[in-house]
Parts: structure tokens; sequence; C-alpha cells
């Protein structure tokens, strides 16, 4: 009967042994992504490897702010996707790890670029080109002209008629203030940004709510990364995606694991996998339409090829360093903000 038990007893901790190891095989991601992809990538990574991951889907501002918040007590253990300028300032900041995937090999150059500018704390998943696109139903209807071009969005007739994120909480919009000021200079950039303030009739809080709210009739032009005008195309509404005459700017959308993480090992996992040619050639699935990282995955032929657009030579660690970052924003939000429309 002795033995029984003690069999009993052996068997009972080795099972909650057992159930400790399957417990620490999880993982907290924070995506700044759409959200169908942001559900995509836990879904697969679950399936994948087994390990339960808890996804928080917020813009690259808002999870920057929380990673830097978090910082003496990191809930977090990846953060995936979003504009690369703010995970360079948490890369400057000492709020992520570096890390060398074994996956490096297979990616574009770029990707490569974008994580020895952080000192390997961050890596380029996919990059995309910055636009508008317009509703040509509204456009019609209002009698407006067709915009082709950066300056035709401060025409005095688009007033009322277009949306852009908050630079505060969007990478998407920061990505626009910085485009303007290297493309324009920094006085006629700051000019431009006024000037196009006069025509929003709303500042969202995430970068692609614009052209969400265009492909539904709720404004005429929304100011977004062109991959997210394409989607709304695929998706049956009537936006049309436009490249701007003058040249524009660009994202890498990044990854990067936050410094102590509390599953450090499952992050590096997600992180290989998330490099992968597999992983990346499914974002097309759910309407996702950025170029991948990975040079093998698929890609969709909606995605639009950045050798056909205008781009600018956009300087990444300039204008993803803290301090640059925070002068942009400040004196946005000084000189712009504060304006009567």
């Amino acid at each position: 009967m002795k033995t029984v038990l003690l069999r009993s007893a052996a068997l009972a901790a080795l099972m909650m042994a057992g159930g400790a190891s399957a417990q620490a095989e999880s993982l907290t991601l924070y995506c700044s992504a759409d959200e169908a992809w942001c559900q995509q990538i836990k879904t697969g990574f679950e399936e994948k490897t087994g390990i339960t991951v808890d996804m928080t889907r917020k813009s690259s501002g808002e999870t920057y702010a929380q990673v830097r918040a978090e910082a003496s007590n990191p809930k977090g253990d990846v953060w995936w996707g979003g504009t690369g300028d703010p995970h360079l300032q948490a890369a400057e900041e000492n709020l992520t790890e570096e890390y060398m995937s074994p996956m490096r090999g297979e990616l574009h150059d770029w990707a490569i670029k974008q994580a020895e500018a952080a000192g390997n704390k961050t890596i380029g998943v996919y990059s995309g080109a910055l636009g508008f696109g317009y509703n040509k139903d509204l456009l019609a209807k209002n009698g407006l002209p067709e915009p082709k071009c950066w300056a035709d969005l401060t025409k005095p007739e688009f007033k009322g008629q277009i949306q852009i994120a908050n630079p505060n909480s969007s990478g998407t919009a920061y990505t626009t203030l910085a485009t303007m000021v290297q493309l324009m200079g920094e006085d006629k950039g700051f000019e431009y940004m006024k000037a196009l303030h006069a025509n929003i009739n709303q500042y969202t809080k995430s970068g692609s709510a614009p052209i969400k709210a265009a492909g539904l009739g709720e404004t005429t032009v929304g100011i977004v990364f062109m991959h997210d005008a394409v989607a709304q195309t695929a998706a049956g509404f009537p936006i049309v995606t436009v490249a701007p005459c003058e040249g524009t700017g660009y994202e890498i959308g990044s990854m990067s694991l936050i410094k102590g993480a509390r599953n450090p090992e499952a992050a590096k996992k997600f992180y290989d996998w998330a490099l992968s040619a597999e992983m990346q050639g499914k974002a097309k699935d759910v309407k996702s339409f950025q170029l991948p990282s990975n040079k093998a995955a698929a890609v969709s032929e909606l995605t639009p090829d950045l050798s056909t657009i205008k781009l600018i030579d956009y300087d990444f660690k300039k204008y993803g360093s803290s301090e640059e970052r925070k002068r942009l924003l400040s004196k946005w939000d000084t000189e712009v903000s504060t304006l009567p429309q």
C-alpha cells in the first residue's frame, strides 16, 4: 500500500512538473499591424509550435509608449510590426534586446540595414511606401479634381475632405511628418503640414483608419501607406491608390524582442518563425499587401512595386532617433495641431 502511494505521489509530481513546463511555453505578443494580420500571426504560431500566444493589437506609437511605460516590469515578450522609427527609438533607449537570428541570410538588404541601424535590437519584417487613397465615388459626387500630388491635398476644395492619423499615436502619420521634412526641408515641410491641417476633418488614432473611413464613404481622402489603400480596393471598396508625384517616404515595418521579457526562449522561437518565407508569404491571405522581408516569401500581385515609386532617401537612423522624434512631435503639437480649422 505504501509503495502504491509513493508511486501515485511521484506520478502526481511528474504531472505537475509537466503542467508547469507546458504553462511556461507561452508568449505575450504586441502587434502593430492590421487586426486580421495580427490574428493570423497569433493563430499560425500557436498551430506551428503549440506555444500559447496572448496578443494585443495597438498602433506603433501606442505600443512604443506601452513598452516604455513597462520598462521596469516588462509584460510583453515580442513587439511585431508597425513602422520602424519607434522600434529604432526603443532600441536607442535600451528597451529592446539584441538578437542575431539564424534567418538573417534569407532577408532583403533593407531588413538587415534596419537591424544594423539599431545595433541588432530590431529587424525589418516588411516594407511599404507612403501615399494616399481616395474614394472615387465621393470625389465625383463632390466635383473634386483627381489628386495626384501632395500639393493637391492642400487645395481649398479639399477642406474637410481628408483624414490622417495623429503622429503621436501613429507611425504612419509620423512617417508622413518626417517625409515632408526630408522632401521639402523643415520650414517648408511644416508649412505644408499647416496647410494640410486646414483640410483635415479628423485625426485618427490608428494609421490605417483614414483609408477605412474613405472606403466606407466617411471621408474622401485618407493618407496612409499605399498597401493599406490597396487592401481597401481588394475588399471591394471604391478606393484609388496614389503614389504622390513629388516623391514619398516609406516604412520598414520592424520586429523587436522586449528587454527583460518573461518568456525569452519562446520569444526567440517566434522571432525566427516570423522571418520565415512560410509565415511572411501568408500575409496576402488576410489582404495585407506589404513587401515581405524574406526574399523567398510569396508576394501578391497587388503589392505595390516599390521600384516604380519615386522614393526619397529616407533617413531611418535620424528620424527614428529618440531626440529627433520627440523634437518633431513637440513642434507639430505646438505649431500645427493648435491651429484652427
